[in-house]
């Protein structure tokens, strides 16, 4: 119930629309079943009279002269029709808003995470499983959402049980108390299944979690395994998590047929003692004893479909307060951004006696260098030596632990950190090309950029000639990660997706490593251009970067060493 009182605060208009449209339904359901009483009077005791003041209709029928109406058979029978008509058109309204919210659920649960995440320290990244974050993106919204459906669900139902329990009661209120009585003593029973279906849903997210981060471990893994001829550990490890998934589905799937099969005949044999002691011991007429047979028949129904449906709900609901943990945990470790100076880069950059660690294990010690504006600086080292480290603190996704980094001379806390990025363009190693046009590979999905713009940056990567030559131009399809094109020409597709929106600082992050010398000389040229315009600091074992380079860093035991091409330790050491 925690659950479902979030989502009425988080929804209060929705909720209360379908709040009142069930309770008209339920209201309107009630006259209607009142309607039937005088009716199977008249039947079953053959000539009773339907405009009759005493009996438990008598409401009913003095409404009907209120509005001009002689309470006839057939006006009583439209009063039947006329509202179960009108219950089935409130019912449709209030699930149509059921239907819209659930989809607002999952996309406003998806959304406030993605939020999240976004604004998260880089830290955080780096410690999450990118299965599980998938899993809680993909699959945890979806069932969260349906724990609304069922909650909701669970109200409609309980408002229609109501209306018929008000119903009865004024038929006789004695034989309801006592159907109520005994139907919650069955439902009380039954609770421990209802038990079993939550402990089986908390074990379906804990491991929907671990088999989607394995499986996205594995699969980005297929390749040497395949190579190898040893993919059945694939199957090993996945079948394992996925065999105990299936037990916990099966232990829901018991649950819920269990709860199912024993409410059945326990409400019948309910059923058929009320009607064995309304007329041989409370001497009840014939007709009030159909009519409470009928509204305590659907009164019990409806407790078993709520139990039913809590059940649902049950199973549900841990996917949702396991998404609501992730999203806390992101929103607790929100990135600060810095003050309010916008930055500059007409200077340079300058690391002042630097020092930063990893979970206790040193990185860099007291480390200076300046990387000059319009020129290209180069950081060689050893792979651990702290190349990385340094561009993620210039970056700012990482903060100095001592010392401080220098924008022109300001002091990187003070500016607005956000800006700063945003004059930052970043090639990463790792091919990241989208299963898209080269037109969305470079804008990527900036709707402000515009066809001039990507030509623009195709040329200044030096990839226009081989874009121009292709049937389609900008609007090519590059296949999955690129793999129509070649390896530089992806590479170049990279480069021009950092420039094209015209940053004053290019940092490549071993760009060229995986390219063959012929598209790393030409790469290289087109950096040896860029360099007269914008500032570039490259991490390279590259020679050809090396040799182009204005500013050489080594970096070795946590400090960074300026050399001269020539002494530059240049061998892949990555």
């Amino acid at each position: 119930m925690r659950l479902l009182l979030r989502f009425v605060r988080a929804y209060p208009w929705q909720s209360a629309v379908v709040m009142s449209a069930l309770i008209l339904a339920g209201l309107v359901e009630g006259v209607s079943m009142t309607a039937l009483l005088p009716i199977l009077s008249s039947v079953v005791e053959q000539g009773g009279n339907l405009d009759s003041e005493d009996g438990k209709g008598a409401y009913l029928l003095q409404g009907l002269r209120w509005l001009g109406l002689t309470p006839s058979l057939g006006v009583l029978i439209a009063v039947v029709v006329i509202g179960a008509v009108m219950r089935s058109g409130l019912t449709m309204l209030a699930n149509k808003y059921v239907g819209y919210t659930i989809a607002r659920v999952a996309t406003d649960l998806r959304l406030t995470l993605l939020k999240a995440l976004l604004a998260a320290r880089w830290m955080f990244y780096l410690r999450q499983p990118i299965g599980a974050l998938a899993n809680a993106m993909s699959s945890e919204p979806d069932r969260a959402s349906k724990a609304y459906f069922f909650g909701t669900s669970m109200i409609a139902a309980s408002i229609q049980m109501l209306a018929y329990v008000i119903v009865s009661a004024s038929i006789s209120w004695r034989a309801t108390v006592a159907y109520l009585l005994g139907a919650s003593i069955i439902l009380a029973c039954l609770f421990s299944l209802v038990r079993m279906a939550r402990k089986a849903g908390r074990r379906q997210t804990k491991i929907r979690k671990a088999l989607l981060r394995q499986l996205t471990d594995c699969l980005q893994s297929v390749k040497p395994l395949k190579a190898m001829g040893r993919e059945e550990l694939v199957d090993r490890v996945i079948a394992s998590e996925t065999h105990r998934l299936n037990r916990a589905m099966e232990r829901e799937v018991l649950s819920k047929e269990a709860l199912k099969a024993v409410q059945g005949p326990a409400f019948l044999s309910l059923v058929a003692l009320g009607f064995y002691v309304g007329l041989e011991l409370w001497h009840m007429p014939p007709a009030e004893v159909m009519v409470l047979l009928m509204l305590l028949s659907k009164v019990m129904g409806g407790m078993g479909k709520i139990q039913r449906l809590y059940q649902s709900m049950a199973v549900c609901d841990s996917a949702y307060w396991s998404l609501d943990k992730t999203i806390k945990k992101a929103k607790s470790q929100k990135e600060p951004l810095g003050g309010n100076i916008l930055p500059t880069l007409e200077k340079g950059i300058d690391l002042e006696q630097v020092e930063f660690a990893y979970e206790g294990r040193p990185v860099l010690n007291h480390l200076s260098l300046t990387i000059p504006a319009a020129s290209l600086t180069a950081l060689i080292g050893f792979s651990g030596a702290g190349k990385t480290t340094v561009v993620d603190l210039i970056i700012g996704l990482l903060h100095p632990q001592g010392g401080r980094i220098l924008i022109d001379g300001v002091d990187m806390r003070q500016l607005d950190l956000r800006a700063w990025r945003q004059m930052i363009g970043y090639v990463p190693q790792e091919n990241l090309l989208l299963h898209d046009t080269i037109f969305t590979n470079v804008t990527f999905g900036d709707t402000e950029l515009t066809a001039k713009d990507v030509e623009w940056a195709l040329q200044a990567a030096g990839a226009w000639d081989f874009v121009a030559a292709l049937p389609d131009g900008i609007d090519t399809l590059v296949g999955e990660r690129g793999a129509r094109l070649s390896g530089g020409q992806r590479q170049r597709i990279m480069i021009a997706r950092a420039l094209v929106h015209r940053p004053r600082l290019l940092i490549l992050d071993e760009a060229t490593s995986a390219l063959d010398p012929e598209s790393q000389r030409a790469i290289c040229r087109s950096i040896g251009q860029l360099k007269r315009e914008i500032t570039i600091l490259a991490i390279s074992h590259q020679p050809m970067i090396v040799e182009i380079a204005d500013r050489i860093y080594q970096l070795e035991d946590g400090k960074a060493c300026c050399v001269e091409a020539t002494d530059a330790v240049v061998t892949d050491l990555s």
